[in-house]
C-alpha cells in the first residue's frame, strides 16, 4: 500500500512542478509591464504631414502663349505622387492666376519683362497635385495690378486652396485631421503684408496661435541668386530694395507661437534651422518655374521637404525629396539627389549651433 501511495506523489511532483512554473510565468513582471498610453499621450503622438515646396510658376502667357507649356502637358505630373502624400501640401505661388486682361507692371522690354500672367487651367493641376495651402506674398503678385491680386484669391478661394500674404488677404484658416491650422505670410513687397512689420507679425501670429492648433508662417524674403545662398543674419538688400532680416524675422514669429517658417524669395536653396523645436526653412528655391527663369546650376536644383508635425506644433521628423528642373522647366526627382549636399553644407556653415544631419536617403535630423 505504501509502495501504491509513494509511487502516486512521484507521479504528480513533475505536475505542481509545471503547475508552478506555469503560473509564475502568467504573472506579470513590473520591470517588463508596458503601460498603457492614455488618450492624451496618444494625441500627442500623432502626426500631420506637411509637403513643403518653393517658388511655383507655370507659365505665362503676357505677352504672348511662347512662354506656356505645350498644350496637355501638367508639369507636376512626374512629382505628384510625392506631393499627395501631404495632410497639407504647401507652395509660393509666384505669379498672378488671370487669362487676360490686368494692368501689367512698367517694363522697359516686353520681349524680356517678368510679369507673371498664369492662366487659370494652371489651378486644376495644383489642386491634382493635392496642393491646399498657398502663399501669395510676393513681387509677382503685383505684375497686373489689383485685377491681377483679385482674380488670384478668388480662383484659389473657389477652388478651396488655403492662401494669405496679401493686405486683401491676409490670414487664412484650415481644418487638417481634425485640428485647426493658422496661416499668413510676408514680403518686402507692395500690397503685402511687409516682413520688416515685427508688429504686425507678432500681432497676427499671436492671433492665430490662440485660435488654432498648429500656426504656419511663410516669408518672401532675402537677396537673390547663386552668390546669395547664405544666411547672413542681419538685413539684405537686393537692387536697392530692403529684402529683410529672415533670421530675426522666423525667430521673431516662433516666439510670438509659430510652428513652421517656410522662406522663399532668393530662387535658390538656403540652410535649415531648428529653434524651439520648431522647424525653419530660410529658401526653398526654383520647384516649377516654366520658361522664363535660369534653371542652370544651383537654380536648378531644390528640396521638396517632408514633414512630420506633431499636434502641438513641434518638429517631429523631416526628409527631402531631390527635386531637379531641366530645359524650359518643370519638377523632376534628382537621382543625382544634388540638393542634399547643398542643404548639409549650408546648414553646417550657417547654423553650427543645431547640430544638422542627413542620411543618404534625405531622412534629417537635429541634436
Amino acid at each position: 500500500m505504501k509502495k501504491k501511495v509513494l509511487y502516486g506523489s512521484i507521479l504528480l511532483i513533475p505536475i505542481l512542478l509545471a503547475f508552478i512554473l506555469l503560473k509564475k510565468e502568467s504573472e506579470p513582471s513590473i520591470s517588463k509591464t508596458i503601460p498603457l498610453k492614455s488618450n492624451k499621450q496618444i494625441e500627442s503622438d500623432s502626426v500631420i504631414t506637411l509637403i513643403a515646396v518653393g517658388d511655383i510658376m507655370m507659365g505665362t502667357n503676357y505677352p504672348n502663349d511662347s512662354k506656356l507649356p505645350p498644350k496637355g502637358i501638367n508639369l507636376l505630373d512626374s512629382v505628384k505622387s510625392y506631393l499627395r502624400f501631404g495632410d497639407i501640401t504647401f507652395g509660393n505661388l509666384e505669379g498672378t492666376v488671370l487669362n487676360s486682361g490686368g494692368t501689367p507692371k512698367h517694363c522697359s522690354n516686353p520681349s524680356v519683362c517678368y510679369a507673371f500672367r498664369q492662366p487659370t487651367y494652371i489651378v486644376d493641376h495644383l489642386v491634382d497635385a493635392h496642393f491646399n495651402l498657398m502663399s501669395v506674398a510676393n513681387n509677382h503678385m503685383g505684375d497686373f495690378g489689383e485685377v491681377g491680386r483679385k482674380s488670384t484669391c478668388e480662383i484659389l478661394t473657389k477652388n478651396k486652396i488655403t492662401h494669405a500674404g496679401l493686405e486683401i488677404a491676409p490670414w487664412d484658416t484650415m481644418t487638417v485631421k481634425g485640428l485647426k491650422i493658422g496661416f499668413t505670410g510676408f514680403a518686402p513687397n507692395t500690397n503685402c503684408q511687409k516682413i520688416s512689420d515685427y508688429v504686425l507679425l507678432k500681432s497676427t501670429v499671436k492671433m492665430l496661435d490662440k485660435m488654432c492648433d498648429i500656426v504656419i508662417v511663410s516669408f518672401h524674403g532675402g537677396a537673390e541668386g547663386t552668390s546669395k545662398t547664405h544666411v547672413p543674419r542681419m538685413e539684405e538688400l537686393f537692387l536697392g530694395e530692403n529684402r529683410g532680416d529672415v533670421y530675426k524675422f522666423a525667430h521673431a514669429a516662433i516666439d510670438a507661437g509659430a510652428d513652421v517658417v517656410l522662406g522663399h524669395g532668393p530662387h535658390v536653396t538656403r540652410a535649415v534651422d531648428y529653434y524651439k523645436g520648431r522647424f525653419i526653412t530660410y529658401s526653398m528655391g526654383n520647384f516649377c518655374t516654366y520658361g522664363s527663369f535660369n534653371l542652370k546650376g544651383m537654380t536648378g536644383i531644390a528640396p521638396m521637404y517632408q514633414l512630420q508635425i506633431r499636434r502641438d506644433g513641434s518638429f517631429k521628423s523631416g526628409k527631402v525629396i531631390p527635386i531637379i528642373q531641366l530645359g524650359e522647366g518643370g519638377p523632376l526627382v534628382d537621382r543625382k539627389k544634388s540638393v542634399f549636399a547643398e542643404i548639409l553644407s549650408l546648414t553646417k556653415t550657417d547654423f553650427p549651433e543645431i547640430g544638422f544631419s542627413m542620411d543618404q536617403e534625405g531622412n534629417f535630423f537635429f541634436k
